[in-house]
């Protein structure tokens, strides 16, 4: 257990946000503290004067730039990788690029990234899937195993107090995020009730399959846990629940080097508990984010998109009641009440404008 057990010097990975929250800058200054900074994909290249008309060029060519960015930044500490979600359009096209600026790894969720080991056949990058039960956990690891005699470099296990898309039903979510806030509340402890000590145990219960099955294949998997976790009391828990590490992504944005703008950081800092909803995304799934003006014209009815960004597999432009690459480009330039501002759980705890370094300080300072 612990960081002895990550590729990383401290037991924290930075969860990817996109579009735009997560780029080279944040990425980059979580490395440079000995975690592991993720960069987003999604829509990556929204700031390439070609973007609108050529969406998938605008975004390999800035992967290569975010990369580069953060690599300086870290200097050399940590790792430096990118969340590329199974759902979008010209997956196998973003890894490829991915393995090609050489990151350190490739976190994937949004569906199981069945064909990962092939795209980045004969390269040392990391592979570590997204998944949020145990029986994902089996049919992916069977999988890989069985078509390409490979393993998971490490897991992400994804809770329902996550932000953004989500893998759970939305009222699985909506309980999750009511459980949260009663055991803040109450100061009641950690995982105590209902939805939570499920998850809890579908934790250890992954963690046992993927000892198992790491120990039989030669090869030790560690598991990084997601959602809601932002504080050293979480780590601590989380690694008493067989975790090596924890997934923050919430609290990072509320830093100074989170590439959003000022603004976008600043809503995490004046929203309420009550404020923080659960939304249907234009792709089907349920996401979370803060209830603003935005959300409430999604309600009144469809708002046609402009034009399309060749973002999701799923997302028809002739029937999607927004555009999501336009909602999410709109928040994360500080245009919030034309934009979507996906959040975690507990974004509402988050109380002023620090630095990355305070954080990764905060949470895992006795793991430096």
């Amino acid at each position: 257990m612990g960081s002895t057990s990550l590729f990383t010097d401290m037991p924290v990975f930075q969860g990817g946000m996109g579009v735009g929250v997560s780029l080279g800058g944040l990425a980059g200054a979580v490395a440079a503290q000995g975690g592991a900074g993720t960069i987003s994909a999604a829509q990556i290249g929204f700031r390439e004067p070609d973007f609108a008309s050529n969406p998938l060029g605008a975004n390999l060519r800035a992967i290569g730039k975010e990369v580069d960015r953060a690599r300086q930044i870290a200097a050399g500490r940590g790792a430096v990788g990118i969340n590329i979600m199974v759902a979008m359009q010209h997956y196998g096209a973003y890894v490829k690029e991915a393995v090609r600026q050489k990151v350190d790894f490739i976190v994937s969720g949004a569906g199981l990234p069945m064909d990962l080991p092939e795209l980045v056949k004969g390269f040392p990058v990391k592979k570590i899937p997204v998944i949020s039960s145990l029986k994902a956990a089996r049919v992916l690891c069977r999988r890989w195993w069985s078509k390409y005699s490979a393993l998971p470099d490490a897991v992400v296990v994804e809770g329902p107090l996550a932000g953004g898309h989500l893998g759970f039903d939305g009222e699985t979510a909506r309980a999750a995020g009511r459980e949260a806030q009663q055991k803040t509340e109450e100061k009641s402890g950690l995982s105590v009730s209902g939805l939570h000590q499920k998850f809890d145990q579908e934790i250890r219960n992954i963690v046992v399959f993927l000892r198992e099955w790491g120990e039989a294949h030669g090869r030790y998997i560690p598991v990084i846990t997601a959602g809601g976790l932002r504080t050293r009391q979480d780590l601590e828990y989380q690694l008493e629940l067989g975790a090596d590490g924890i997934q923050i992504a919430s609290r990072f944005v509320t830093t100074r080097e989170c590439d959003a703008d000022m603004r976008f950081k600043q809503a995490y800092v004046d929203c309420g508990k009550e404020d923080i909803v659960i939304v249907k995304s234009p792709v089907g799934m349920p996401g979370r984010a803060i209830r603003n003006s935005f959300i409430q014209k999604t309600l009144e009815g469809r708002i046609p998109p402009r034009r399309c960004y060749q973002c999701l597999k799923t997302c028809n432009p002739q029937e999607t009641p927004y555009c999501i690459t336009q909602a999410l480009i709109e928040a994360v330039q500080g245009n919030l009440d034309a934009g979507l501002i996906f959040c975690g759980a507990n974004a509402w705890q988050e109380d002023h404008i620090g630095t990355v370094e305070e954080v990764m300080r905060d949470v895992a300072g006795a793991f430096a």
